[in-house]
């Protein structure tokens, strides 16, 4: 197996300098962006197999594309709460946050206790991760059930009185997502965007009214179990 030199010098090979001012751009550090593409890393993370000590070190070498590949090498049974809570401390992007919750954590038996740890943190991706996991459990798991998600809109009406905007758009999406599970679902979604929009918090409006914009827009078809936007060109078909 390759060693996380090996690794980083194959990841400079496919990075190119458009890519890597993107990253930048993001509030990555220069001296730690590559400028690899995540199609990339993902097909480099298959050639590599799982390796936890691999993914480790990938991690402590602190160049994000590294990391975005190390989470996807983890072994998940050797996930535990110490060793998430040590890479949400390092996280300062959006999108690495959002891959670990997506490739790693949503995968734990114990995700949703995550849920409600964090959705009041101050941490601003530790936040944006609980919104972000309600997101990805309401995409990946189809048996959720009417009281969990009633849990998970409370979670959103309480919380989304947070300015800052990594965290307004996660609240935003999880909304969204519930939106689009069924019609039922749906209907919840659009009582509680309205809600938010007849707050006097501005910050609860900007919520309400950002989701409401799909929420009211989505239909069933008959490809799909989900609820789809009008917007969309397989969505036309049902509106």
């Amino acid at each position: 197996m390759k060693s996380a030199n090996e690794i980083i010098t194959e990841l400079k090979q496919r990075g190119s300098e458009k890519h890597r001012m993107n990253v930048i751009r993001m509030g990555i550090p220069e001296d730690y962006s590559i400028g690899v593409p995540t199609s990339e890393i993902r097909k480099l993370g298959k050639t590599i197999g799982v390796s936890q000590p691999l993914a480790l070190e990938l991690w402590k070498t602190k160049y994000h594309e590294a990391r975005l590949l190390s989470i996807l090498i983890m072994e998940i049974r050797e996930i535990d709460r110490k060793l998430v809570k040590e890479i949400m401390n390092d996280v300062i992007s959006w999108d690495l946050c959002d891959h670990i919750c997506k490739n790693l954590i949503i995968s734990m038996d114990d995700y949703e206790d995550y849920i409600f740890e964090w959705c009041n943190e101050k941490m601003v991706y530790l936040k944006r991760a609980a919104y972000c996991l309600i997101s990805s459990s309401v995409i990946r798991f189809k048996n959720i059930d009417d009281e969990k998600l009633d849990e998970y809109l409370k979670l959103i009406k309480l919380y989304s009185d947070d300015s800052r905007i990594h965290v307004k758009k996660a609240i935003s999406w999880a909304l969204k997502e519930i939106g689009k599970m069924n019609h039922n679902s749906n209907e919840k979604a659009i009582l509680v965007a309205y809600d938010l929009c007849e707050s006097t918090d501005k910050n609860r409006n900007w919520v309400g009214k950002a989701s409401l914009k799909e929420l009211s827009r989505l239909v069933s078809i008959n490809e799909r179990k989900r609820l789809i936007s009008t917007n969309s060109k397989m969505g036309k078909k049902g509106s």
